[in-house]
């Protein structure tokens, strides 16, 4: 029976902080910019001691590289294998040997138990780079300004016109092309993400188990 929803009930909007997805860029409610990277991954434990001290090193110095703020994100998600297992059912549908056949469908039904039993967990990689319109405007400030900013930081955020969107999407992609060189040199390979992807993403996280 469908329940009755109040009237006052806040929307999904409410919820979900994305203004906009443009040009590979995230605009949040509070106007601001957003870019995500998918990452590769390493297998850290298959790497001798050394190696694993190596590499916790030059990640300590991309971090400190950074004059801005990033967010890594790890998505965990139930290991989807349906769609391969229905691949495996036709080609026994059309297995004509017997024996192939009978293989077949015990190999079938072992990936199920498997997967059904262990419990497989796919993990995906990603980070999460920010530029708000305010760090643009204290570029040009002083000391006193950047403090008059700080001190005024909860008003409401300013907002940007159409025009200047390509002048904050450069500044962006500046910090972007900083993270994906710096964890190349941690043999990580990073994205960005363009439109369809990002809308992708999003769905996913707010549609868990669909």
């Amino acid at each position: 029976m469908a329940q009755n929803i109040p009237k006052n009930a806040p929307s999904v909007q409410t919820f979900v902080k994305v203004k906009e997805i443009k040009d590979g860029v995230v605009i949040l409610q509070d106007n601001s910019m957003k870019s995500v990277c998918a990452c590769s991954s390493v297998n850290f434990d298959l790497l001798s001691v050394p190696e694993q001290e190596a590499i916790i090193n030059r990640f300590q110095e991309f971090l400190n590289s950074l004059d801005f703020s990033i967010q890594i994100i790890v998505a965990s998600r139930h290991f989807e294998i349906d769609s391969y297992l229905n691949q495996i059912r036709e080609m026994e549908k059309r297995q004509t040997n017997e024996l192939l056949r009978v293989q077949t469908s015990e190999y079938i039904n072992f990936v199920e138990s498997f997967v059904e039993f262990a419990n497989i967990m796919t993990k995906s990689f990603y980070v999460v780079v920010t530029f708000k319109i305010a760090e643009s405007k204290e570029e040009e400030l002083d000391f006193m300004g950047k403090l008059k900013n700080l001190i005024a930081s909860r008003k409401p955020t300013e907002t940007f016109k159409d025009e200047n969107f390509a002048q904050y999407k450069m500044q962006l992609d500046q910090r972007v092309n900083l993270i994906i060189q710096g964890l190349q040199g941690l043999g990580i390979k990073a994205v960005p993400l363009n439109d369809e992807q990002l809308t992708e993403l999003f769905y996913e996280f707010y549609n868990i188990g669909k």
